[in-house]
């Protein structure tokens, strides 16, 4: 490792908090304040199948969406799947992997070393890779984020604070509902400001930076797409469920916005109702194909349809999982989690408390 480098190391208190997003709004900040900056992964989380290909996916994102060379980015040193966790819960994987995280960091170039922690305080500590063990090899300090639930969250940062101690500088609450803003910041933050726990962001919840493309919920859904394949990067902010009669349908499509409307293939005219409305996908369940003019309506207003085998019931329960779960690879959503960091985030503090000189704060307008 580089002594001169400032190690800091974004965990979490739960899987989903928007680590990723929160580090990208961090470098950009950087970046622009005139700062080098490199990011590492060392521990990966995929149980998919395709894991090599979703976390090279996510790296180069990263990297390109930030400008970094690739000596400036390192894909991790390890990933959690079901052979390397039986391996090492069998013997056969014996590695020292604090000595082989010295070697792996020293590798990256950059005044401030940007690092990607577990999904959990104790993901990784099968292979002594837990972020406070993680932070302690690399000296670095943490800034942890964790999603708004209640007030309730507060006790996460508690015991964070007894688990980590000194090397806790600061955490973030993300995704906070606009009625619980005033809330968060007279209750909450005062609160753990008195506890040594400084509240260096409060980022409201947006529709946007939760939505999903019609791409990815084509490949969650493993779906046929009928009609506007070049419409795929449409954002999707909501799911409905094409159950009702025709003019209930209507009255309550229309206050939505940029929906994903399920419903059987069979239901031409809720289908029809659909697309006459503020949806950005239209996703077909059962066998029976759509009636052409269907078809024509969806090509003439650019709005995909999708064929799925699963029944309603599963396709919803896939759809919704998928909201504010996946990762954020569209440049809109890098501008507005951008928006966000500069409004929402205290970096004179994070800079004070990394020990750079300060940092010219941008609007990103």
């Amino acid at each position: 490792m580089a002594k001169s480098a400032k190690y800091l190391l974004v965990g979490s208190t739960e899987a989903y908090s928007g680590k990723s997003a929160i580090i990208l709004g961090i470098a950009h900040q950087l970046l622009e304040g005139g700062f080098k900056v490199a990011y590492s992964k060392p521990l990966g989380t995929c149980l998919d199948e395709n894991f090599e290909e979703i976390r090279e996916k996510d790296v180069n994102f990263l990297k390109h969406s930030l400008g970094l060379s690739v000596e400036q980015v390192q894909s991790p040193i390890l990933d959690l799947n079901t052979n390397t966790i039986g391996s090492r819960l069998q013997g056969q994987d014996t590695n020292n992997y604090s000595e082989a995280l010295q070697e792996y960091i020293a590798q990256l170039q950059g005044e401030v070393v940007l690092l990607e922690g577990p999904e959990t305080l104790w993901e990784g500590s099968l292979f002594g890779l837990s972020t406070k063990e993680i932070a302690h090899t690399t000296d670095a300090a943490i800034l942890l984020v964790s999603r708004y639930d209640s007030l309730l969250c507060v006790a996460n940062f508690l015991a964070a604070k007894k688990t980590l101690g000194d090397r806790l500088i600061g955490v973030v609450i993300n995704d906070i509902p606009p009625s619980k803003l005033e809330e968060v910041q007279s209750l909450i933050k005062p609160y753990l400001e008195e506890q040594n726990i400084p509240l260096l962001g409060m980022l409201p919840q947006d529709k946007l930076l939760n939505s999903v493309s019609v791409r990815e919920l084509s490949k969650r859904l493993n779906a046929k797409v009928l009609c506007r394949e070049d419409r795929l990067d449409l954002m999707v902010e909501s799911l409905i469920i094409g159950a009702m009669n025709v003019n209930s349908a209507l009255e309550f499509f229309r206050q939505r916005e940029n929906m994903a409307v399920v419903t059987g293939s069979d239901r031409t005219e809720l289908q029809m109702a659909a697309l006459e409305t503020s949806t950005h996908c239209l996703i077909l369940t059962g066998h029976v194909p759509p009636k052409p003019y269907i078809l024509n309506r969806a090509e003439d207003l650019e709005v995909p349809v999708l064929s799925v085998d699963f029944d309603t019931l599963t396709t919803v329960e896939i759809v919704d999982n998928c909201f504010g779960k996946v990762p954020i690879h569209q440049p809109i959503k890098v501008k507005r989690m951008r928006d966000l960091m500069a409004k929402y985030f205290d970096f004179e503090r994070l800079s004070e408390y990394l020990g750079l000189e300060k940092i010219q704060l941008t609007t990103n307008s």
